[in-house]
Order: C-alpha cells, then sequence, then structure tokens
C-alpha cells in the first residue's frame, strides 16, 4: 500500500476536551496535530454528536490526530472501530462507518479517518456552527 493514511479526525467526544476513557486511549496512541475542518455536518442526537458528509459549503470543527507509531496504526484504529460500533452485530446496522476524506488543518489539507454516522439525521438538529465543543458551551 503506497502512503497508508494514519491520519484521524475527530469531532465528538474523542476530541481532548472531553477526556473520557476513550480519549485516554486516542492521545497514547495518537498525537494531537491540531485543530482541522471537514466539509459535512454536525447534528445533535440528544446524547452525542454525529457527522454526515456533504457537498454543502458547511463545515465541521474538530481535531487531527497522527498515529505516535505506523506499524501499530491498524491495531490501534480497530480499538477506535469498537469503541464508535463500527463492528456490528449480525443482523445489525453498524452505527458509524470508517471512511477517508480531505481535511483542512494548518493551512494544508490532509486525507485522513473519520467516522460518518451511519444512520438517519432527519428530525435532528443541526449544530450550525459545526463545533460540538462550542454548542455545548452554549447550550450549558
Amino acid at each position: 500500500m503506497n502512503n497508508p493514511t494514519t491520519h484521524l479526525f475527530v469531532y465528538g467526544s474523542l476530541r481532548s476536551g472531553f477526556r473520557n476513557p476513550a480519549y485516554a486511549y486516542l492521545s497514547k496512541y495518537f498525537n494531537l496535530v491540531g485543530q482541522g475542518y471537514v466539509k459535512g455536518k454536525l447534528y445533535d442526537t440528544g446524547n452525542f454528536p454525529v457527522a454526515v458528509s456533504s457537498n454543502e459549503e458547511k463545515y465541521i470543527v474538530g481535531e487531527l490526530y497522527v498515529v505516535n507509531n505506523p506499524l501499530e496504526f491498524d491495531w490501534a484504529i480497530e480499538q477506535l472501530d469498537d469503541y464508535e460500533g463500527i463492528n456490528a452485530e449480525e443482523g445489525e446496522k453498524a452505527f458509524y462507518k470508517r471512511e477517508i476524506a480531505p481535511i483542512t488543518c494548518n493551512h494544508q489539507q490532509m486525507d485522513a479517518w473519520i467516522y460518518w454516522y451511519n444512520g438517519e439525521v432527519e428530525g435532528l438538529p443541526e449544530i450550525a456552527s459545526g463545533n460540538m465543543m462550542e454548542y455545548l458551551n452554549k447550550k450549558n
């Protein structure tokens, strides 16, 4: 595989501001590159945010990470896949799908893995700013 993608873009509970156990895992295997943006829409499910890709000029704010050791990337990302509910049980639909998307960070564009929501967003409130941290601060 030529130049495999070892970057990960996160926009919700995996962001550094949440400091949950999954973030502790993330920060053990990945280094923060900086704040980034991806084209898409962010929605509030009531318990957590979900993101969907979009062709509209709307952007999601998040953090871009790069794996510490490229040889550990496959193992490290598989653990996050379990956290994000990608590996659904037989007969169930995966909660998210992990795909590569172009991310803008530090005035550069690069490819990174992102967890897109794999369900319907109809009826969910859109987070217009695209920034979950900002949204929660205003909401609380």
